[in-house]
């Protein structure tokens, strides 16, 4: 363990924090809506200095043989170097492609779009909705910001025209998406002092408290209370823990809502 590392382990076993934030409270946080004209949606989230853009891209296209009648969704998520020194150029990394699953899956396991109401004729032709995440800036609490960023965007997506043979990117519609839901992933972060043996979760992490995190796990919950999705990364959470991170979720994923 580093230097730094220690002295971020030492601070959280005595209930304090870099910035002195309390453990459960993220940074200051800004939702800017439809920064960008030309995509169908788009939002800018900052959390802190971590600062990403997410847009929406709508076209027409074949169904999976699988599913017929059913709408299709793809995130993706970019990782340029000019946002962190971490990041370089090249194919998606781990880390990028992990990132765009987590946010697929809640937004997918939540059942947030009705993806029957995208299907212009069945076996044929459906929409097909991506959201592709750039990352402007990295200091920390990616998963949570880009999550974020990917519902807001998703909620101020318009349709295209479509005309039944070609669609005009230039003309929106009012029509919305079929949204249902609003999944929020909050991302709990544990630190352990393996020679004290103590163990503390926290929330959004600085890139800085990122490098002495043992473990994270991001549970994604929905208005109703439930729980869509959980992605666990690191090492292990007790049983007690996991029941705190979920509680942890549903208070803090209930006032991100808000924000969408």
């Amino acid at each position: 363990m580093g230097i730094q590392n220690e002295y971020i382990t030492n601070m959280a076993v005595n209930d304090k924090r870099i910035d002195d934030r309390k453990f459960d409270e993220f940074r200051k946080i800004e939702v800017i809506k439809n920064p960008i004209e030309k995509p169908e949606g788009s939002a800018r989230v900052r959390i802190g200095k971590t600062d990403v853009i997410a847009g929406v891209k709508m076209n027409i296209g074949e169904p999976f043989s699988d599913r017929p009648d059913e709408g299709i969704l793809m995130v993706n998520s970019e990782f340029s170097p000019f946002a962190s020194t971490q990041f370089e150029l090249g194919p998606p990394k781990e880390d990028s492609i992990e990132l765009a699953r987590v946010v697929d899956r809640g937004i997918r396991e939540s059942g947030t779009i009705d993806v029957k109401k995208l299907c212009v004729k069945e076996g044929e032709k459906v929409w097909m909705v991506f959201v592709d995440i750039s990352i402007m800036n990295h200091d920390g609490n990616l998963i949570d910001a880009c999550g974020l960023a990917a519902m807001a965007a998703l909620s101020e997506a318009k349709m295209p025209e479509y005309d039944g043979e070609i669609v005009d990117w230039e003309k929106k519609t009012s029509k919305s998406l079929p949204i249902k839901y609003k999944p929020i992933p909050v991302t709990i972060h544990k630190i352990y002092d393996s020679k004290k043996k103590i163990s503390k979760l926290l929330l959004d992490p600085t890139v800085e408290e990122e490098e002495a995190i043992n473990s994270r796990l991001t549970v994604t919950t929905m208005e109703n209370g439930n729980v869509c999705s959980l992605q666990k990364g690191g090492d292990v959470f007790t049983v007690d823990e996991i029941h705190q991170a979920v509680e942890i979720s549903l208070k803090k994923g209930a006032e991100l809502r808000k924000l969408v």
